[in-house]
């Protein structure tokens, strides 16, 4: 069957970075094929255009990847014994057999048997080099294969058989190790895509009904009984439970959760049997998301790749062009004998292959990456994780970030002929058509005490002052004191009350009816639990200044301050002065990181270096808007996010240090003679799988504990997801 549009394939067996471009660029060339984008980090290959999928997973095929449609795809169950390990056997055979050869050989002195078994390991381990080399030569490309089969030919053909049988196992076993440990390095995403269910219990006309879940709509109602995995995101209906929410968040301690809250898919029911109504589709659900945020993120270049594909682009022609001459110039202009410079020029052409510095950077980025993504932090690229590495100063907003982003009314205090009630109910009719937390604390405290909530029209969000609407023909202005100052609003009376209740860290609401004042509302925001020992954390690692920037007023910021132990603050900011604030830092400190909910800050974290936005969770703009994300709102992982970016930087560094240096090392040895074929497979082989090691170390950095954090997740978003209105009051 033919496809338009766009297929989706998973693939496994690739695991050189070199051949998987030049697998791009044959499978783009196809009749049909408009468009083919090869991720080779994560292992996924997108086709646009009108091809059947046999051809492309015959094209595959050919070059020995196995290409399986998304959709049949299970991470699980993916390949057989053989499939699995099929390097390792061949591997292991190549090894015997030459391990035979050397010991009648140099033990024995039986040249010619030896040479049998010598020539049997080069089949075994040769054969797969040589079919691939085949193919490249018939599609002219010169790869890695091409060179190993000459290498090996050459090798025979002087009279080298040891060598040549050497070579072939020391690439066979090099083979093996590199496909491990990108598989290890992939592991993150197909754990990932291992988590949600392929099918779920549908409610339907009172009959349980078992349902693939991409036959599932939007409104059904599924069953979810205890132990088992949410199958797709969607708000509980009945029942309560706990949920495990680790694979989304990073947050391994569950959450008690009940009807009306939002649960994702991926994440573990507990004790409690749940029935939730759908809200996503599954190409849309968070995981989805996340897995394709994840898998761009990592097929993203760092800059410091740009560096290696250049230097690569021009290396690996130079030492092809040296090895002709060394091969050449001595027998013919100098008298030489072919013999010895042919062997180096063999030995040359191994090393040739880029290999090692080609991975050096990838690798070490999907690494960190999915390590991250693993402790629910989600990274957008490559760029931003050197970026959190590099970055001297940090800003937070507050309400939401360092606060919980929950207010709570403390206090109400009405004016002359207004009671609580009245003051409570016409805020509340107000702020019901804003999403800001401090409105959202308002509408709660009414429906709470069963007040009457009034129609209201023409509301107008005023922008970090409050908001404007008329109640029952009255003009209602509900905001921070500098609204009602702007509106020449005489607060005289109120000056002293004001200032007390500020003075006590309070948020201070004022409402007004045709500009007279009917009373003021007190809020507080609670401060993180873990705020204090994360800017101390964040401290210690050398950042410097920790800022905070907020929309509230002075007294307020200046206890939050306090509490949290930041470097500084700057208060009464609008949305466009936080821009202003973050851009004087950047002009002082060169790279700045900003921390905000993502929606109202959006400006600010578009401003910085890196924009870190908080409580992903379930958040489209979130997700959308932000360089980084913390999935759960835990601050705590933010600087395990900024020792693993530094962690990176220094991996990358060390590998790209790394790759380069045994070349040249191995360029040089070239020339008197030391460079033997055995010892080019070890230099460019062996180089290519100590750097995918010495990324692997990233995925074993873990977050430091510096304090939990237990929101409810109901609570959690009124504060930080579902598209916000500009900030109606003082908060921020």
């Amino acid at each position: 069957m033919a496809n338009s549009a766009v297929q989706e394939y998973r693939l496994e067996g690739l695991s050189c970075a070199d051949c998987a471009a030049k697998l791009e660029r044959h499978l783009s060339s196809l009749p049909g094929v408009t468009r083919a984008s090869l991720n080779f980090t994560a292992g996924k290959l997108t086709i646009q255009g009108n091809v059947q999928i046999s051809t492309i997973v015959d094209e595959a095929r050919r070059d020995g990847v196995r290409a399986i449609p998304a959709e049949e795809y299970h991470a699980e169950e993916n390949q057989a014994f053989w499939e699995k390990n099929r390097r390792a056997v061949i591997s292991g055979i190549a090894g015997l057999l030459v391990g035979l050869g050397w010991l009648l050989h140099y033990a024995f002195g039986l040249e010619a048997a030896a040479k049998l078994f010598y020539l049997a390991c080069i089949v075994v381990g040769g054969w797969p080099v040589a079919k691939k080399a085949v193919l490249s030569l018939s599609r002219l490309r010169l790869d890695m294969n091409v060179l190993m089969c000459v290498a090996v030919t050459g090798a025979v053909l002087i009279g080298e058989w040891s060598e040549g049988a050497t070579v072939a196992f020391l690439f066979s076993v090099s083979e093996a190790l590199e496909s491990y440990t990108m598989d290890r390095a992939r592991n993150s995403i197909r754990k990932l895509i291992s988590l949600a269910p392929d099918s779920a219990v549908v409610l339907r006309q009172g009959k349980e009904i078992n349902l693939p879940v991409k036959d599932i709509a939007i409104g059904d109602l599924l069953l979810v009984r205890p132990g088992e995995k949410i199958p797709m995101d969607g708000v509980i209906t009945s029942g309560r439970s706990s949920i495990n929410q680790a694979p989304i968040t990073g947050e391994s301690v569950p959450v008690d959760l009940g009807p009306g809250e939002e649960v994702f898919a991926g994440t573990i029911n507990g004790q409690g049997s749940l029935e939730l109504k759908v809200t996503k589709l599954v190409q849309d659900n968070t995981l989805s998301r996340i897995i394709h945020l994840v898998e761009e993120a990592q097929a993203k270049r760092a800059p410091a790749q740009a560096f290696v594909d250049r230097f690569a682009a021009v290396y690996t022609p130079v030492v092809i062009g040296l090895a002709f001459l060394i091969v050449t110039i001595p027998p013919l202009f100098l008298a030489q004998p072919w013999e010895p410079w042919i062997y180096r020029g063999l030995a040359l052409l191994v090393v040739s292959c880029p290999c090692a510095l080609v991975v050096s950077t990838p690798v070490a980025i999907v690494s960190a990456i999915g390590n991250a993504a693993r402790h629910g932090v989600l990274v957008k690229g490559g760029a931003y994780l050197e970026e959190i590495g590099r970055i001297k100063a940090l800003a937070f907003d507050k309400t939401g970030t360092l606060t919980m982003g929950h207010p709570e009314i403390t206090k109400i205090y009405p004016g002359q002929g207004a009671s609580e009630s009245d003051l409570l109910s016409l805020a509340a009719s107000v702020e019901y058509h804003s999403e800001h937390p401090l409105a959202r604390a308002i509408v709660r405290k009414a429906v709470e005490n069963d007040l009457p909530l009034r129609p209201a029209q023409d509301f107008t969000a005023l922008t970090g002052l409050g908001a404007r609407a008329r109640v029952e023909d009255a003009t209602i202005l509900i905001g921070s004191p500098r609204l009602l100052q702007q509106k020449n609003i005489d607060l005289t009376v109120w000056q002293e009350q004001l200032t007390t209740l500020v003075a006590g860290g309070n948020t201070v609401i004022l409402v007004a009816r045709d500009n007279i004042v009917m009373g003021c509302i007190a809020l507080s925001d609670k401060v993180r639990s873990s705020a204090a020992a994360t800017v101390a954390k964040l401290q210690s690692l050398g950042i410097s200044p920790v800022t905070m920037l907020t929309g509230d007023n002075p007294q307020t910021a200046a206890v939050i301050a306090k509490q949290t132990g930041v470097d500084s603050f700057q208060s009464s900011l609008l949305p466009q002065e936080k821009v202003v604030a973050v851009q004087a830092l950047r002009n002082e400190y060169s790279s700045v990181g900003m921390v905000g909910d993502g929606i109202n800050d959006a400006p600010a974290l578009a401003a910085s270096n890196v924009g870190i936005a908080m409580g992903g969770a379930g958040s489209d703009t979130s997700l959308e808007t932000a360089d980084m994300v913390l999935m759960g709102d835990d601050l705590a992982k933010l600087p395990f996010a900024v020792r693993l970016g530094r962690s990176t930087m220094s991996v990358i560094k060390q590998n790209i240090t790394f790759a380069i240096g045994i070349k040249l090392l191995a360029v040089l040895a070239v020339f008197p003679g030391w460079l033997t074929l055995w010892l080019a497979i070890l230099a460019d082989m062996g180089a290519t799988i100590l750097v995918t090691l010495n990324s692997l170390r990233l995925l074993s950095i873990k977050q430091e504990q510096v304090g939990q954090e237990h929101s409810h997740q109901g609570h959690h978003h009124d504060s930080c997801c579902g598209g916000h209105q500009p900030n109606p009051s003082t908060g921020g």
